[in-house]
C-alpha cells in the first residue's frame, strides 16, 4: 500500500469519526426540543396551547356603532380563534383585558376631487393579562400594526371603503398574532 493510499484511508476514517460524533450529539439533544404550540408529551404538564386555551377574553369596551366597535369584535374573534379555535375557555385561569384604538391617516389626496387615494390604517391595542385566582396583572403591554390601502380611482367610493376595511382586518390579524406570541412567551419563559 502506498503512502497516498494510507493518507486517503486516514482521511476517510477521520470523516467517519466526525460524522459519528455529530450523529451522537444530535441524538442526545433531539429529546430536548418540542414545538411551541404542540401538545406536551408528559401527561402532568400543560402545553402552551393548553395555557392559551384557558384565557378568558371579555368583550372589548367601545362605543356601539362606531368604527372601533367593528374592529374590537374582529380583534376578540381573532384572539379567540388563535387561543382555542373559537371555543370559549374551559376553565379560565387568566383574563385578557384590552382597549383598542383604530387609527387612519390620509397620505395622498387627489387634487381634483379632494378624496384620498392612499391611506394608512392601523390598530393599537393596550392589553393586560390578569391571573384570575390572585387578581395580579402578570403581563401589561401594547401591540400595534399599521397597514396601507389604495383607493382605485376617485369615483369608486365603495372600493375605497372596502380597501379601508380590508386594511383594518389585516392590522387586526397582525396585532392578534403579536399578542398571541407575547402571551406564549410569558407562559414558556415567565417574562
Amino acid at each position: 500500500m502506498s503512502w497516498s493510499d494510507r493518507k486517503s484511508l486516514s482521511a476517510v476514517a477521520r470523516l467517519a469519526a466526525r460524522v459519528a460524533l455529530i450523529s451522537a450529539m444530535a441524538g442526545l439533544t433531539a429529546g430536548c426540543f418540542e414545538p411551541l404550540y404542540g401538545r406536551s408529551p408528559m401527561p402532568d404538564s400543560d402545553s402552551v396551547r393548553d395555557k392559551l386555551a384557558q384565557i378568558d377574553i371579555p368583550v372589548i369596551p367601545t362605543r356601539q356603532g362606531s368604527p372601533a366597535a367593528r374592529v374590537a369584535v374582529s380583534m376578540r374573534n381573532a384572539l379567540q380563534y388563535d387561543f382555542n379555535g373559537g371555543a370559549g375557555p374551559n376553565a379560565p385561569t387568566h383574563r385578557l383585558t384590552m382597549t383598542i384604538t383604530p387609527t387612519s391617516l390620509t397620505v395622498i389626496v387627489d387634487v381634483a376631487s379632494g378624496r384620498p387615494t392612499a391611506e394608512v390604517d392601523g390598530v393599537t391595542v393596550n392589553y393586560q393579562l390578569v391571573e384570575i385566582a390572585t387578581g395580579k396583572i402578570v403581563v401589561r403591554d401594547t401591540a400595534f400594526s399599521h397597514v396601507d390601502s389604495d383607493a382605485p380611482g376617485s369615483q369608486q367610493r365603495f372600493a375605497q371603503q372596502r380597501a379601508k376595511r380590508d386594511a383594518e382586518d389585516r392590522a387586526v390579524t397582525a396585532v392578534a398574532e403579536a399578542i398571541r406570541n407575547r402571551l406564549a412567551s410569558y407562559f414558556v419563559a415567565g417574562t
